[in-house]
């Protein structure tokens, strides 16, 4: 299924139809077709070489701007990935913003009430060590 993207090419925009295939792109500006490949394939197909692993950071943000309604945690407190750890409210919508890995609060960037801009850190988390765990 294609997507509909608007790029910027050296200071001109242009509205782009991409679609993938594995590592081939093709995007159509225009009228013309062109073939991208992206060397050494996609993201989505290095991650399925490296056995699904990838390192994941504990720095939790939101992606748009909102205001915080609530925190769910504490610093000291211990997350598991997946948890809920706090409640956003953007576009009149409340939205949960969960822990992207297992660990330890370390910070909390935020306070109920408080508007916040997108992408700021809001909550960092320090990640457990994987000592000890086995591979699946």
């Amino acid at each position: 299924m294609a997507e509909s993207r608007k790029v910027i090419v050296d200071g001109v925009e242009f509205e782009v139809e991409l679609e993938n295939e594995g590592d081939i792109w093709t995007a159509v500006i225009e009228g013309k077709s062109f073939e991208i490949k992206i060397p050494g394939g996609s993201a989505a197909s290095k991650k399925k070489r490296s056995g699904g692993r990838s390192k994941k950071s504990g720095t939790v943000s939101a992606n748009m701007p909102g205001k915080v309604v609530t925190i769910e945690v504490a610093q000291g407190d211990e997350v598991v990935e997946g948890q809920v750890i706090l409640i956003l409210e953007a576009m009149k919508m409340q939205n949960e913003i969960q822990a992207a890995v297992s660990g330890i609060v370390i910070s909390v960037n935020c306070e109920e009430g408080q508007s916040i801009e997108a992408n700021i850190p809001l909550v960092v988390i320090e990640p457990h060590t994987e000592e000890g765990e086995k591979d699946e």
